[in-house]
Parts: C-alpha cells; sequence; structure tokens
C-alpha cells in the first residue's frame, strides 16, 4: 500500500514535515511500522497550496522518496500552509509519473492508500460511469485515480463527503456485481486550498492505519517546553498513514468508517458510509 501526510496550519517549509520528525514520512518510506509493505519506493508526491496561484503545484516522480535530491532541494525551498504529500507501494498499477499521488484537477487535490479489489474487472464500468467532460483529464491507470474523477463525476467540489460516499457506493456495487466480497479499502484525503477531508473506511471494516494530531493548545499544556509548538497557531493540524513521533498525547487514531474536516474555526468529525449515485451507470 502507501503512507501519506497532509498538512493544515501555519505557513512552514515542507521539509519540517517530510524529513524532520522522528519517523518522517521520508522514513517511513524505508521502515513503515503500520503499513502493508516495510518499504514504500514506488514513487512519491507532494502538492502544494501557495497565495500566488490559483491551482495546487505537483511533484511527482518515480523512483523511492528517500534519495531524490529535487524533493530535498523543494522541500528546504517551499513553504505552505496546506500540503500533501505521499509515498507509493504499488498494488499492481505501472510505477509511473502520472500514476503518482497527489491527483490535481483545477483547485482539487486528492491521495489514496489502499485498493480497489479486483480492480482488472472492475476498470471498465468504473470508468464507464466517469462523466464525459471530466474522462480526459485521467493520465495514469491507478484505481486511486480514478477513484478521483468518479468522486469529482458525483459533485466532489459541491458536497465532498457526498461525492466520496457515492464513489464508495458504486465500487461495492459494482464489485458484488463481479462476486468480489470486499472491494474497497480506502484512507484518502482530499482538499480544496481551504479545508482538507479525510476519510478512513474499507468494505470488510478493517481499514488500514489513519491518526490526526492533537489541538495544539492542548498539545501546550500538556508538553510546554517542546518549543516547535510555540511557532505555530492553534489552528494547525495534521493527518498522518503512521504518527510522526512519540510525543504523549500528540496522536488520535481516526475511528472506523469515518470521516474528518479540517478547517478554518472548528474541526468536526463524522461517521462514514458508501451511498449509491442516483444514476448508477456501473455495469454488472
Amino acid at each position: 500500500m502507501c503512507r501519506w501526510i497532509a498538512y493544515s496550519g501555519t505557513p512552514v517549509l515542507l521539509s519540517q514535515v517530510l524529513f524532520q520528525p522522528q519517523h518522517s514520512l521520508i522514513d517511513q518510506s524505508l521502515h513503515s511500522r503500520m503499513g502493508v509493505e516495510t518499504t514504500n519506493g514506488d514513487g512519491f508526491g507532494v502538492g502544494w497550496y501557495t497565495q500566488d496561484a490559483d491551482t495546487p503545484a505537483v511533484l511527482r516522480d518515480v523512483g523511492p522518496a528517500w534519495n531524490d535530491r529535487n524533493l530535498l532541494e523543494v522541500a528546504h525551498h517551499v513553504r505552505s500552509g496546506l500540503f500533501f504529500a505521499h509515498i507509493r507501494a504499488s498494488t499492481g498499477t505501472a510505477v509511473q509519473q502520472t500514476n503518482s499521488h497527489p491527483f490535481r484537477s483545477g483547485r482539487w487535490m486528492w491521495m489514496h492508500n489502499g485498493a480497489i479489489s479486483g480492480f482488472h474487472r472492475l476498470r471498465r464500468d468504473l470508468a464507464l460511469a466517469v462523466d464525459p467532460a471530466l474522462y480526459p483529464e485521467i493520465e495514469g491507470s491507478t484505481d486511486s485515480e480514478l477513484m478521483f474523477f468518479l468522486a469529482l463525476t458525483f459533485g466532489l467540489t459541491d458536497d465532498p463527503p457526498g461525492a466520496v460516499a457515492r464513489m464508495a457506493g458504486l465500487v461495492e456495487k459494482a464489485g458484488h456485481a463481479h462476486d468480489i466480497p470486499h472491494p474497497l479499502q480506502m484512507t484518502l484525503a482530499v482538499a480544496d486550498g481551504e479545508r482538507v477531508w479525510a476519510f478512513r473506511y474499507s468494505s470488510e471494516g478493517r481499514s488500514r492505519s489513519l491518526y490526526f494530531s492533537t489541538r495544539v493548545d492542548t498539545l501546550r499544556a500538556l508538553h510546554p517546553d517542546a518549543a516547535f509548538l510555540r511557532d505555530i497557531s492553534d489552528e494547525t493540524r495534521l493527518v498522518v498513514s503512521e504518527p510522526l513521533g512519540t510525543l504523549p498525547g500528540a496522536w488520535n487514531e481516526v475511528p472506523e468508517s469515518s470521516y474528518g474536516i479540517i478547517q478554518p474555526g472548528h474541526d468536526a468529525l463524522h461517521a462514514f458510509r458508501p451511498d449509491l449515485p442516483e444514476d448508477d451507470s456501473a455495469q454488472g
């Protein structure tokens, strides 16, 4: 599978999150503790928002993150208040740049850990459900990117939780039509430049690991001597596949079958369940 990080809050250098923590994403690319694979070296990507552009920048490549000089260079010079980072362990599709996460459409970014079971059998049915106007934007061959464009088809830009629920419902219906008992495994993040939505769900109820950081004001009270907590706002949050360190009280497991919203003001956590789109066009 894969590992990923979503950051929202005080603008920081990407390197402060990607390289500096004890169990950083770069460390996880070699020594994952909670993933299906220990090593995640089938490509990487980072995507970040700035005040100077309407769309996020995306840097993706096919090599391992741990020795990529371009990633190191960019991470030490780019500062952002909302960014994604992803390290890939392929579940069967090709190792190529267009298959590395995050994926982008307009202001929206998407990244995923997990898989659609039997994807080679379901790909055609699912692809036919994508809005024809969106279909030309699909560049790669992964289930993850197809999930993104299905969610866009089902109204992601207006209702992200509802669109993801309809995407998940369609995947499960198509899988069951092909006698696949547990079609979907996903932890995913999606952002529009201001908010981040993070989802944890699987058809069998045994989803991949996902954690969110504790409120900064709570952490300051717990750890008044932690210098790095003084430089970030109370709004700062991370969602991660694995905790980045061992600071007591810093990390909370995202509940099974749920999604959270990181946004200015009050964050929120809700239950999640798939929902079939009204005009289901998947064929069994």
